[in-house]
């Protein structure tokens, strides 16, 4: 088997639980969930665990999986379940990394197939480690995809390949239907909340995707409640929109332990409906704002709505 090589040992960042124990607010009625349960949603879970495939729905505690596995929708992670950073808001496992798992495409297509889905999201955890932040097995497992199921759409979610030259062109080159990167928050929080990160770097990212592919839809999301106010809100959308990003999520942050980040504050459905408004204003093709909207959420019928957006756009010129 040959696989990326390794690169240098991956930068050393602090991890969650050395920083000391924030509380964690109750959460408003808004954001109450009900707990999963339902028969769709343990087939999907056995399915996983089948198939030996990891989800972010899972290790990053998505208040949505019970909706979402509901529907057999199920966000994939690849590159294994550890990190080899320790972003404060997140809680995927960081550390020594897993090693490359050589079938895990095909394992990821079979789910695929065996789920029926017409639009599937690839993400992983960051993989500073292998010399192309494991750009490979985002093009091995779109292509694996391609095969197993031809008429699935497919959405990838992938890290910053932060000094990984070559990284994004290996993905693109794929050919995936939807390309996002998130940038999390505001540039002024990034050393508190998305550690190992660069701000600009993510967004030029983002436009060097939408330049190598120009048909592809590229996406970006942003959380809520870390600290930011709107302001940066409305300079990040513009940002955004000079690197061209068609779709724009927006959501809460939701504090997994006392180890991370604390919610700084709850923002109401009122002010995620000002964001939405304003966003559509600045030219975005679609925008998905609401306390509970996460990136994947949702995902298959955004894609849906893009490609209308798209068409009409187009028609009217």
């Amino acid at each position: 088997m040959t696989g990326p090589e390794i690169a240098d040992p991956a930068p050393s960042h602090p991890q969650p639980a050395h920083r000391p124990d924030q509380p964690v607010l109750r959460k408003p009625e808004w954001l109450r969930v009900r707990a999963p349960g339902s028969p769709e949603y343990r087939a999907t879970q056995r399915l996983m665990r089948e198939l030996q495939l990891n989800t972010v729905c899972e290790e990053a505690a998505c208040p949505n999986i019970g909706e979402c596995w509901k529907q057999k929708h199920a966000t994939v992670m690849i590159l294994g379940r550890v990190c080899t950073r320790a972003c404060a808001f997140c809680n995927v496992a960081t550390g020594r990394p897993d090693r490359l798992d050589p079938g895990e495409p095909g394992r990821v297509a079979a789910a695929v197939a065996a789920l029926g889905l017409s639009h599937v999201v690839v993400t992983s955890v960051d993989r500073d480690d292998l010399a192309d932040g494991g750009a490979g097995q985002f093009a091995r497992t779109i292509r694996a995809i391609r095969t197993a199921a031809p008429a699935t759409t497919i959405e990838v979610l992938t890290p910053d390949f932060l000094r990984k030259d070559g990284a994004l062109e290996t993905v693109i080159a794929a050919r995936p239907d939807v390309f996002n990167h998130n940038l999390e928050t505001v540039p002024r929080l990034y050393a508190e909340v998305r550690r190992g990160a660069r701000y600009y770097h993510s967004l030029r990212l983002l436009d060097r995707a939408k330049r190598l592919d120009p048909t592809i839809f590229t996406k970006s999301g942003i959380m809520v409640g870390l600290g930011e106010d709107s302001s940066e809100v409305l300079q990040v959308m513009d940002d955004l929109r000079a690197a061209e990003v068609d779709f724009l999520t927006i959501g809460q942050y939701l504090q997994p332990t006392p180890k991370h980040h604390p919610v700084v504050r709850f923002v109401a459905p009122a002010e995620f409906a000002a964001y939405h408004r304003q966003a559509l204003g600045k030219g975005f093709l679609l925008v998905s704002a609401s306390p509970l909207t996460r990136s994947s959420y949702h995902a298959g019928e955004d894609f849906a709505r893009l490609q209308a957006a798209r068409a009409a756009h187009c028609a009217t010129g």
